[in-house]
């Protein structure tokens, strides 16, 4: 596969999967916690909105690499992505990514505890599957005869 449609394949699994967990560094402890992701295609960014008041930015603002974990367990795709994230205070940004799932956290885009959390990604990694039933009878059929299962797609891509 050529490297623009691995990073093609990249921006569709995000825009597919939609929900990710975000882990970042606590000290020395990992925090991870599901966030949805916006992004920018042409820009190469990926966004969150977060709350002023969550840990996200002293966090953040000691160790900015995250790692943002995108499952799609239905087809058994998965995608694994590391970049460096910032929190902003960009109302207009805000008021670009308002949508209906925000509506369970602020009441609107003015909501002054609302940041922005920008992901530029450095480097990503998938794995696709041929899907859960084939998957499995792979596994089944693997365990039968002590191979390994060929179990689909494994590819790094760099930003």
């Amino acid at each position: 596969m050529a490297e623009m449609d691995k990073e093609e394949r990249v921006w569709e699994l995000i825009r597919k999967i939609g929900i990710c967990m975000l882990a970042s560094r606590d000290g020395e402890v990992l925090r991870s916690r599901p966030m949805a992701a916006y992004f920018d295609r042409e820009t190469h960014i990926i966004y969150f909105l977060t709350d002023a008041d969550s840990h996200k930015k002293e966090e953040l603002d000691k160790d900015p690499h995250v790692v943002l974990a995108f499952a799609d367990t239905s087809s058994q795709t998965y995608l694994s992505l590391s970049g460096v994230a910032e929190v902003l205070n960009d109302r207009a940004k805000v008021r670009e990514l308002w949508s209906t799932p925000a509506k369970a956290w602020w009441d609107s885009p003015d909501d002054p505890n609302i940041r922005v959390l920008k992901v530029v990604p450095q480097d990503a990694q998938y794995w696709d599957s041929p899907g859960t039933v084939i998957s499995y009878v792979k596994m089944a059929a693997a365990a039968v005869s002590n191979t390994r299962p060929a179990m689909g797609e494994n590819v790094k891509v760099s930003f």
